[in-house]
This record gives C-alpha cells, sequence and structure tokens, in this order.
C-alpha cells in the first residue's frame, strides 16, 4: 500500500504543473483576441454614449419642473404643518384669567363726634392682640370687627378664635 501512495504523488503534480502551462498557453493565445474585441468594441460604445446623450439631457429636463413642484409642496406641506402646530399649542396652552381690578374702599364709621376708619379700628385690634393678650403681632393672621357706636363698643374675633371687645 505505501508503494501506491508513492507512486501517485509525483503523478498530480506532474498534472497539476501541466494545467497550469495550458492555461497559461490559452491566455496569451487569447489575449490579441481580447485586445481585438475591446478595439471593435470601443467605437460602439462610444456611439451608444453619444446617441444616450441626448436622452439623458431631455430626461434631466424633463424631471427638473417636477423636483421643482415636489420642492415646492414639500416647503408648503411643512408651513402648513407648523402652522397647525402653533395653532394646537395656542389651544392648549393654559388661557389666562382676565386681570380683576380690586374696588378699593374706605369705610369709615362716624358718630358723637368721633370718626375711624376700617384701617384705624384693624390697628387697634393689632394692639389689644399685641399687649392686651400678650400675643405675637406675627401671629395676627385675621380679624373680624363688628361696630356698636351705641355702646362705643368694636367686637373681634382674631384668627378665627379669639373674641373680646374694646372701646372706641
Amino acid at each position: 500500500m505505501e508503494e501506491t501512495k508513492k507512486t501517485t504523488a509525483p503523478k498530480k503534480t506532474a498534472l497539476k504543473e501541466t494545467a497550469k502551462d495550458t492555461v497559461k498557453k490559452a491566455t496569451e493565445a487569447a489575449a490579441p483576441a481580447a485586445k481585438a474585441v475591446k478595439e471593435a468594441a470601443a467605437p460602439a460604445a462610444k456611439a451608444v454614449k453619444e446617441a444616450a446623450a441626448p436622452a439623458a439631457k431631455a430626461v434631466k429636463e424633463a424631471a427638473a419642473p417636477a423636483a421643482k413642484a415636489v420642492k415646492k409642496e414639500t416647503a408648503k406641506a411643512a408651513e402648513k404643518a407648523k402652522t397647525a402646530v402653533k395653532k394646537t399649542a395656542a389651544k392648549a396652552a393654559p388661557k389666562k384669567a382676565p386681570v380683576k381690578k380690586e374696588v378699593t374702599a374706605t369705610v369709615s364709621v362716624q358718630f358723637s363726634g368721633k370718626s375711624y376708619t376700617t384701617e384705624e379700628l384693624v390697628a387697634i385690634a393689632k394692639d389689644v392682640w399685641k399687649y392686651d393678650l400678650k400675643q405675637k403681632a406675627s401671629d395676627f393672621k385675621s380679624v373680624e370687627l363688628y361696630v356698636k357706636p351705641e355702646e362705643n363698643q368694636a367686637y373681634y374675633v382674631i384668627n378665627g378664635e379669639h373674641t373680646g371687645s374694646f372701646f372706641i
């Protein structure tokens, strides 16, 4: 068996080299024919290119208005979309409530030759809170006043809890 392996190996190498030589010779033989075909085809390729040039130019010229129209329509559509977004955003944005102007009022109570404004009565109530009730001025949050001129009294409710009265 070993003898068979040794004898077939040189035959394969020889066959490979023979095949290489054959391919090389065929390539060399075909080269002039390939060159002749290339030279013969060159005028035809040039003629096809020259014949196709006007058609290519015509296609390009025909497509230009369509491309311009597409570009114009795209710009219009983009502008419409932008306007729609602005309108939608304006609708979705919270609307500002109308500003109500405060009515300024000054109330004065006059009786027995005396006169007290609302501000003066509130100041007296703060003093009662601070000095008579011994509370901090910063704790004074609200006051309700009820004036009874026939009694020379003002009744108060401070911070919804503390009640009392003072002479006016």
